[in-house]
């Protein structure tokens, strides 16, 4: 099964998500299909905190791919707060 979820990068103590696609038995900063954006939990100011490729977002649900509980809550509320 492919799965939507994030895979950790960034320094100790200060983390950095990739929002990736994969399959499901991959480690979780292993190898990867494609890259769909990223969130920054500590983004400050002016910096952008998620960005995410919404046309292949939606694809890879049409075809049947499932998201991650953390990556579905994200997008739910990014989609929320920029209406």
């Amino acid at each position: 099964m492919v799965t939507i979820r994030l895979a950790r990068k960034g320094a100790k103590k200060r983390p950095f998500y990739h929002i990736v696609v994969a399959d499901h038995r991959r480690a979780r900063d292993g190898k990867h299909i494609e890259r769909l954006g990223f969130f920054n939990p500590f983004a400050a100011g002016q910096e952008e905190s998620l960005r995410i490729d919404d046309e292949r977002y939606k694809y890879w649900l049409s075809v049947g791919a499932k998201p991650s509980s953390r990556v579905e809550k994200i997008v739910t509320v990014s989609r929320s707060s920029s209406s």
